[in-house]
């Protein structure tokens, strides 16, 4: 397994990563929308900028973000709107085919309307504070997104839609592509603003899976979101993390730790969850999981702008957990 990170990729951002010894990175977004940057040129100038760091570009995000969908990069393909979601996934099919070409093995990306939903923060240790959700606090006003209602079923439809002209191209690429679940869960029955979120348990991530057997298909596993799905995490994690990681669509981690479950949690420190951090990446060696583990979500300290504190915390912590595992 690998110490990574989703940043910018500026050479002075590169420089500290180097010396804190992250050793792959998916940078963040080159553009949102299909330019030179997504070129196979542009896109080869990044691997080699980020390689001359001694850092690995392991992936880059597609512009599908996990942006509330009025201000995602391609909100067509998630409403469903035809013909100009097949001018967008076009897009994305070239954006993968050109990653493929400049030497770079993975992409990542959501499919999401509502976006990240969370509600005020929580205290934290010493002072922090933490990204939290209680769903009893949600304010569901207005009661439907700009996406309109959008059941289940429907959201099925786009999801397989857009996987049934990608993911052959992605593999025709020999790209992989890691989808991050939808981030929090919602009550299955109801919803959230109108917005069935059917991967936002784990049996639609287990449907998602099935949708193509493709090996460049699998998922953004975010720990973190996946934790934010169950009662009790602490003890439920491990067998999910097998469940997916034996079939091998366990493609990137996000490794992050929360206190609390299913609609009421706070994404804590990484060692101040409720989750053994430890068990976990000592779950993921059993699996044979090789990819990235990378902080996500971290505390806001005071004063610590950007985050970058935080970062170097969770960096250390994980990088030490790797040691330990491979005692």
């Amino acid at each position: 397994m690998k110490l990574g990170t989703q940043h910018d990729s500026s050479d002075e951002v590169l420089r500290v990563l180097a010396a804190l010894g992250v050793t792959h990175i998916c940078s963040r977004l080159p553009s949102p929308k299909f330019d030179e940057r997504w070129s196979v040129e542009g896109l080869t100038k990044l691997r080699e900028r980020v390689e001359s760091f001694g850092i690995q570009l392991e992936a880059v995000p597609l512009p599908l973000s996990s942006s509330y969908i009025t201000h995602s990069e391609n909100p067509d393909i998630m409403l469903g709107k035809s013909p100009e979601r097949d001018r967008e996934i076009d897009a994305i099919c070239q954006m993968i085919q050109n990653c493929s070409r400049a030497g770079i093995p993975m992409v990542k990306y959501n499919m999401t309307i509502l976006g990240v939903v969370r509600t005020e923060r929580a205290p934290g240790r010493g002072g922090s504070s933490y990204s939290a959700f209680d769903y009893s606090k949600a304010r569901q006003e207005p009661p439907l997104t700009e996406a309109g209602a959008v059941s289940s079923e429907m959201m099925w439809e786009r999801i397989t839609y857009f996987l049934e002209r990608v993911v052959p191209v992605a593999e025709a690429s020999k790209v992989k592509m890691a989808c991050h679940p939808h981030d929090p869960a919602m009550p299955a029955d109801t919803g959230f603003r109108g917005i069935h979120r059917v991967l936002g348990s784990v049996d639609g991530l287990k449907r998602f899976i099935e949708i193509n057997a493709s090996p460049y298909h699998g998922l953004n596993f975010c720990q973190g979101t996946v934790s934010e799905m169950l009662v009790n995490p602490g003890r439920e994690i491990f067998d999910i993390i097998r469940y997916f990681g034996i079939r091998k669509k366990i493609f990137n981690v996000h490794f992050r730790n929360i206190s609390g479950g299913f609609l009421n949690f706070q994404e804590t420190f990484p060692d101040a969850g409720d989750v053994d951090m430890l068990q976990a990446i000592r779950v993921y060696k059993e699996v044979g999981y090789d990819g990235m583990l990378m902080p996500d979500h971290v505390p806001v300290i005071e004063g610590d702008t950007g985050g970058h504190q935080a970062f170097a915390f969770a960096f250390g912590y994980i990088k030490g957990l790797l040691q330990a595992a491979n005692a």
